[in-house]
């Protein structure tokens, strides 16, 4: 279940078919005359190309290359390109340095997760500055979002997915008797540790007063981010060259003979899987497309 041995079989495999690897280049942009120019150990090298295919990447990736530099060089070509942007990320939160040392690196599950009319199901961390996780990820695009158009953006949380309002607020209702508020919370709604950090956090102390509210608040609680972390940080990328550039083989029309492939194009993946897969798709879709200009331009 590792990545290299299925790498060195796809090397292999590549060698045995005629591909040449020519590593430590880095491609440069075009020559005056559309020559492929690459900066190399040797020095900058040009190449004339009948077919070529970009693939380079979205730009959360720096240290593996990945780095959207590639994205002047298309601009400039009058190629249109959206702003490369985080995917699947995490977001800060303005936690209370007393919730962040106490629960910062703890899962939350499980819970379910709304934003702007998607809700799902799953789990996420608490980190020192904020959230992450597969649920947070799943959902970042709406959150993202929402902070670019309207600077706020609110996840609301259910952290009693398997009761239904009616029935937590009646089981909340319940005489506490010499219950503190936390045992009653435990034994009632089955919340605690860091979910009951959570309502603390978040829900005005007035409100856990009141059985309705507080039942409400667990229900659908409010958590508010303040931003999206850093591209770099990011699993993976949106935005990138538009498909009304390209053609049905993913060659772009204003610069024939060239072919996009991967995360340069401007498509978000919900998860690194689909991303993968789209990358794989569009590759194979891309090489195909070279093939066929290479035959009908001879």
């Amino acid at each position: 279940m590792k990545a290299a041995p299925l790498l060195r079989a796809w090397l292999h495999r590549l060698r045995q078919h005629g591909a040449h690897l020519h590593v430590r280049h880095r491609w440069l942009g075009w020559a005056d005359d559309g020559a492929l120019r690459f900066a190399t150990p040797d020095g900058e090298k040009i190449v004339a190309a009948d077919a070529t295919i970009l693939a380079l990447g979205g730009g959360s990736w720096t240290k593996l290359g990945s780095d959207g530099a590639w994205v002047p060089l298309l601009a400039a070509r009058g190629i249109p390109v959206a702003r490369l942007k985080p995917a699947n990320c995490g977001f800060d939160v303005a936690w209370s340095s007393h919730f962040s040392e106490r629960f910062a690196g703890q899962p939350v599950k499980p819970v379910v997760a709304s934003v702007a009319g998607r809700r799902l199901q799953g789990e996420f961390n608490i980190t020192a500055g904020g959230i992450e996780g597969g649920l947070i990820y799943a959902l970042s695009a709406p959150l993202r979002d929402a902070l670019e158009t309207t600077g706020h953006a609110t996840l609301h949380l259910d952290l009693a997915p398997g009761k239904t309002l009616e029935r937590l607020t009646a089981d909340l209702a319940r005489p506490r008797g010499r219950d503190s508020l936390a045992n009653h919370l435990r034994r009632r709604a089955g919340i605690e540790g860091v979910k009951a950090g959570l309502l603390r956090e978040l829900l005005p102390f007035s409100a856990s007063t009141a059985t309705d509210q507080l039942a409400a608040a667990i229900k659908h609680l409010p958590l508010p981010v303040t931003a999206a972390r850093p591209l770099d940080e990011a699993i993976s990328t949106a935005g990138g060259i538009a498909f009304e550039a390209l053609d049905e083989n993913l060659m772009l029309c204003d610069l024939p003979g060239v072919f996009i492939a991967g995360e340069m194009l401007d498509w978000e993946a919900p998860t690194g899987g689909y991303l993968l897969t789209a990358c794989f798709a569009t590759g194979r879709a891309a090489g195909e497309g070279a093939q066929a200009w290479l035959t009908r331009t001879g």
